[in-house]
């Protein structure tokens, strides 16, 4: 295992795809311990053959319709509609634009991609600094992963093994705090720059704004009461989902034609492409790590290091937190969960506080240099330095990282939802 294990971290800089990196280390695995060929076909096909990874393909759709549509455009302008008359206004509309949107991309970079340049545009335009107007899109980019649905979710509850309905509720509480911690740093920002704010709208203005926001403020309604229903699987749901962003967009907004579709749903293909050879080769990268016992030793190395729960807490989220600054966190969740999810369900954490520990370190990692995905997307969109980007957003980390400490050390909040909607699990 040791040599499977340096072919991964040397390939691993080589600038390899992962899926590559990660069949040719468990290729190397079998081939050295003489294992039969037909246990790579079989733990590929078992991660594709997956009843849950059908959602991932749907929430891309959905994100991408939405893109192409302009709901995001709506989506901003009802925000800025209601929040725009309070100090720092523009700002508060990006936040919270960003959580309305996030419940319909499931994506950090879709959020950051789609609304991105709409809410920078907007906030420069009436004398927000511009450092400011990225650093904010940036930070509220991060929500896209964490209020459901969520793709990284997805993928996390299929390689845990892990009921994805609870997570994607599991997210909701902590999404509704980093919103509001991101809005009071916006307001404290407001403040000490006197940034502008909006004249209060009237009647009409806001009936008009709601009016055109409201088919796709359904979306995570219709989501979210279709799962808590039993109406529909979480996974069923991303179909319903994309079926009903198809609807509102060619039919009821009419701003997607029907020209337009053939190069979304290749976007989507090229997309979910990638995802699924990353779930297939993980499949087998997870049974070789299994086989040669890496997770137990893992386990019981960090229980050696760290003689109480919180202490084991403490140490994951620093070491998810590194990795999180270099690792892609899609990537990361195929590699690391086997390793890290028993570990904390060991010390008595449940599964899905564990999950959420994993998705809020990860997530956070797309805004934290060198690799802040989000951080490059925004510097492109806004054509300002990535530098400068990276300076601005460093203060926004603050209100992230203590909801971060909240989820870890207060299972009560990302556990109550699940445990009132769904029982507590066992």
């Amino acid at each position: 295992m040791t040599l499977s294990l340096i072919l991964f971290l040397v390939l691993l800089f080589t600038g390899l795809p992962l899926y590559v990196n990660l069949g040719m280390s468990s290729f190397v695995y079998v081939i050295m311990n003489h294992l039969p060929m037909e246990v790579v076909v079989q733990r590929i096909t078992q991660a594709a053959n997956s009843f849950t990874m059908i959602a991932a393909p749907f929430f891309i759709l959905m994100g991408n319709l939405m893109n192409t549509s302009g709901v995001t455009k709506k989506m901003f302008n009802f925000a800025n509609t209601i929040v725009g008359t309070v100090p720092g206004g523009m700002g508060h509309a990006n936040i919270i634009g960003s959580a309305l949107f996030a419940g319909m991309s499931g994506t950090a970079v879709a959020d950051a991609g789609g609304l991105g340049n709409i809410e920078i545009q907007a906030m420069r335009e009436i004398g927000y600094d511009a450092d400011f107007s990225c650093a904010a899109t940036a930070a509220s980019a991060v929500l896209g992963p964490i209020i459901p649905p969520s793709l990284p979710m997805v993928i996390l509850a299929v390689t845990a093994e892990a009921s994805i309905g609870r997570l994607f509720v599991a997210g909701v509480v902590p999404g509704v705090l980093m919103t509001i911690s991101m809005c009071v740093l916006v307001a404290y920002y407001a403040h000490k720059r006197h940034y502008p704010r909006n004249p209060r709208p009237t009647w009409k203005t806001l009936w008009v704004a709601f009016k055109e926001a409201f088919l796709a403020l359904l979306a995570p309604i219709i989501l979210f009461l279709g799962i808590y229903r039993g109406v529909v699987t979480p996974t069923e749901a991303a179909i319903v989902a994309a079926f009903y962003s198809l609807i509102i967009g060619v039919l009821a907004y009419r701003d997607l034609s029907w020209k337009e579709l053939p190069k979304v749903i290749l976007s989507t293909c090229e997309t979910t492409g990638v995802v699924l050879s990353l779930v297939m080769t993980a499949g087998i990268f997870g049974y070789v790590l299994s086989i040669a016992q890496v997770p137990q030793a893992m386990t019981s190395m960090l229980l050696s290091v760290a003689h109480n729960k919180y202490l084991l807490l403490v140490i994951v989220n620093v070491f998810l937190l590194f990795v999180g600054m270099f690792m892609e966190g899609t990537a990361a969740i195929l590699i690391l969960t086997p390793i890290l999810i028993p570990a904390m369900m060991s010390v008595g954490v449940d599964q899905t506080q564990a999950c959420m520990i994993m998705i809020l370190n990860l997530m956070i990692g797309v805004v934290t240099p060198p690799v802040g995905v989000v951080l490059y997307v925004v510097s492109n969109v806004s054509r300002v330095p990535f530098e400068r980007v990276m300076k601005a957003t460093i203060p926004f980390l603050i209100p992230l990282f203590i909801v971060l400490l909240l989820v870890t050390f207060v299972p009560a909040v990302s556990l109550w939802l699940p445990n009132l909607l769904f029982g507590v699990s066992m």
